[in-house]
């Protein structure tokens, strides 16, 4: 019983109203779902008696109680913390399950469950009753609690995936500020003469260029002299 109450506590909004909806189908099939009128032979007495499900037991019943205490364990399972895998998710499985049940209601609300005649008996008819209505209720409150149960998880993975994008360092943390916080990289450039030297294929001169400005004054002319001897 303590576990129980643990596992109550432990579970969200969605999950609890997803367990009381499957415990309630579990209470309603004690409920009278089924209105049996017998007409006896001798006379035309007739007597008029109220069935559970139980009482009146088929493939439709089992599947009922199947369903039923199949949630209520997942739902205990998973309060628990304890790691297993529904197809889809939860609130899709829980949708499938009071779909499946209140479709399997409905049918028997169609096709109610025969009854053997006897020899003391000239004929039996078989009805519903307000209890078998109870669980359809319940049924279709199960799957609205699968729909609620699916938006809050689809909002949780869209929240989780908000909470990633926001952790991630602004852009002046990165690095990324001004662009005058950047300190440039200092460029030496040679000087034009070095430069030049520098380049295998010194560039044609211009014509003029490295010439002095002015010609130089004219130099003293010296008499010429005759180098032979005796001349003079």
């Amino acid at each position: 019983m303590t576990r129980l109450a643990h596992a109550w506590r432990a579970m969200e909004p969605e999950q609890r109203l997803a367990a009381v909806a499957s415990l309630g189908l579990v209470i309603s099939m004690f409920l009278p779902w089924y209105s049996k009128t017998v007409v006896f032979a001798s006379s035309s007495h007739a007597t008029r008696t109220s069935l559970n499900a139980f009482e009146a037991f088929s493939f439709v019943e089992a599947a009922v109680l199947l369903v039923s205490a199949g949630v209520l364990t997942a739902l205990v399972a998973r309060a628990e913390r304890r790691n297993f895998q529904l197809p889809g998710s939860d609130g899709a499985a829980l949708i499938v399950a009071g779909a499946w049940t209140a479709l399997l209601i409905f049918y028997r609300l169609l096709d109610k469950p025969g009854l053997q005649n006897s020899a003391r008996t000239a004929s039996i008819d078989v009805g519903v009753e307000w209890g078998i209505f109870i669980a359809l209720l319940l049924a279709i409150g199960l799957a609205y609690a699968g729909t609620r149960m699916r938006t809050a998880q689809r909002a949780s993975a869209q929240a989780a995936s908000a909470g990633e994008a926001d952790s991630w360092p602004a852009e002046d943390e990165l690095g990324g500020g001004d662009a005058t916080d950047i300190e440039e990289p200092t460029v030496r450039i040679p000087p034009p003469r070095v430069a030049a030297a520098a380049t295998p294929f010194a560039a044609p001169q211009e014509p003029g260029e490295g010439r002095p400005r002015y010609p130089p004054a004219p130099q003293e002319q010296l008499p010429f002299e005759d180098p032979r001897p005796g001349s003079g």
